[in-house]
């Protein structure tokens, strides 16, 4: 029988983050959803709409005895830019904003000396802002945004596309 562990992830929006975790040997699944808010089963249009308080996350079951919550937070920081509070990329507002998720003492400290190592590294001359926060309730998205790097590979790879784009724009101009 598998080992199964979860790990939650907000950095932009959630089309944009699955398909990176998704590939990873001993993953099991990657949702996206909602998580971090004060709404029960919230939808789209209203966390959008910043109606919620929740934060466009993803929710990733893997193996940890094939990857280990460590390489998960490494993943994630090559997926997000942490030095931007108020969202990732093209993608604007407190619903797109970079959090890491924690489900326990033992993930809160990974994710602490990860961001710490990360800021001692000078990769970014600006501070890392991104939140390490209880996990609170996940609500899966709607259908339509499961697994959409699949679903419309078009759409995904303009979204893909103008984030890089907007990236090389803030770092190397």
């Amino acid at each position: 029988m598998k080992k199964q562990d979860t790990a939650i992830f907000a950095g932009g929006c959630f089309w944009c983050m699955v398909e990176p975790f998704d590939q990873q040997p001993g993953i099991i699944s990657v949702r996206s959803g909602y998580t971090g808010g004060s709404v029960p089963n919230p939808t789209y249009e209203e966390v959008k709409n910043g109606q919620t308080g929740h934060t466009e996350a993803v929710k990733i079951v893997f193996d940890p005895t094939i990857i280990s919550y460590e390489r998960l937070v490494e993943i994630y920081w090559q997926q997000t830019d942490p030095t931007d509070a108020m969202g990732q990329f093209q993608d604007r507002g407190s619903s797109y904003r970079p959090v890491i998720f924690v489900k326990d003492e033992v993930q809160q400290q990974i994710a602490l000396k990860s961001k710490q190592n990360l800021q001692a590294s000078g990769r970014f001359k600006k501070t890392i802002v991104t939140q390490i926060e209880p996990a609170t309730a996940f609500y899966e998205a709607e259908e339509y945004h499961q697994d959409f790097y699949k679903k419309d590979q078009v759409r995904y790879a303009f979204e893909e596309a103008q984030g890089r784009q907007a990236f090389k724009e803030k770092y190397w101009n």
